[in-house]
């Protein structure tokens, strides 16, 4: 009987034991996290629950203590606003332009980079460079290259007797010129997920494609795609939520024109709120363009799901 209460009574002491050792690391692991938890309320969840509560308010910021509940008002107008609903086209056809085309430039590079190529680490370092530099630099050396007096872009085009186009400065090519700078500016990260996609690949499938007497183009469609399906599908989401977020290149190109042809949802919002002190409106734009982005999400997650069903 003594044994076995001595017995017991380790087995309490050392359930006890695990249980304290198990606490102690559950508040370890709590206080490790408190850092991060107190940046994200401060500057992620305290910010939006406020944009939500002036989204329902007349908040002027030049008035800050004289704003009013006005409920779904700024909602409303919303609907009535044309800047917005040509913001909203605008971000559209920039999302559906650049990121099918910035995939297969990203794709054609990660392809060409992954040949056994002389200058290998001097092409990637090239084609990597746009992404390290400051989006607000380049899109002020492609302003000065798209000038359509004496930018480099016009006088290339000229040597072919091209006539010198008005590239920003024309409501029919702004956008466009914009789309094919932040190809150029973002494919080359692209590029080195598809590349390390593409070295992931097993070589044995090639070898035994190319005994089958599959051809280059049969190779790619039956083995590469479906070897780079989750690295696309990556690519896809994030380009896109990048492209649904255009901002600094119509700012610092076009200032949202010319004929607000380049005005994007997100500048738009800016505008209203920080030019125009109208905070109650911008927010409720903030808030819809947040309900957007989360339908494209789901969409895409649904999507997602049904391929790998």
């Amino acid at each position: 009987m003594k044994t076995n209460k001595k017995l017991e009574a380790k087995r309490k002491k050392v359930r006890f034991n695990i249980n304290s050792t198990k606490t102690q690391e559950t508040i370890n692991g709590y206080l490790f996290l408190l850092p991060a938890l107190l940046l994200l309320g401060v500057f992620l969840l305290y910010p939006m629950g406020m944009a939500f509560y002036y989204s329902f308010t007349d908040f002027y910021l030049l008035r800050p203590g004289q704003q009013q509940f006005i409920g779904l008002e700024n909602f409303t107008y919303i609907f009535q606003d044309a800047e917005f609903r040509q913001a909203f086209r605008n971000t559209a056809y920039f999302a559906l332009l650049v990121v099918p085309i910035q995939m297969a430039v990203a794709l054609g590079l990660a392809l060409l980079i992954n040949q056994k190529l002389k200058f290998k680490v001097f092409f990637r370092t090239a084609f990597f460079s746009p992404v390290v530099m400051s989006l607000v630099v380049v899109s002020i050396l492609w302003t000065f290259l798209y000038n359509p007096n004496e930018g480099l872009i016009n006088e290339m085009l000229g040597v072919f007797g091209i006539s010198p186009q008005p590239f920003l400065t024309s409501p029919n090519q702004a956008m466009n010129s914009i789309i094919v700078m932040s190809v150029w500016q973002g494919a080359g990260f692209q590029m080195l997920i598809f590349l390390a996609g593409l070295q992931n690949i097993p070589k044995h499938l090639y070898e035994a494609a190319s005994i089958d007497g599959a051809t280059r183009l049969q190779q790619f469609w039956n083995v590469t795609v479906p070897g780079l399906r989750n690295v696309t599908i990556f690519i896809f989401v994030t380009i896109t939520i990048a492209a649904v977020k255009l901002l600094v290149q119509p700012m610092i190109m076009t200032q949202g024109g010319p004929l607000g042809s380049t005005k994007t949802l997100v500048y738009h919002i800016y505008e209203v709120g920080f030019n125009y002190r109208d905070v109650g409106y911008a927010s409720a734009m903030a808030v819809v363009f947040t309900i957007l982005v989360l339908i494209i999400t789901i969409l895409q997650r649904k999507f997602i799901a049904e391929e790998r069903g």
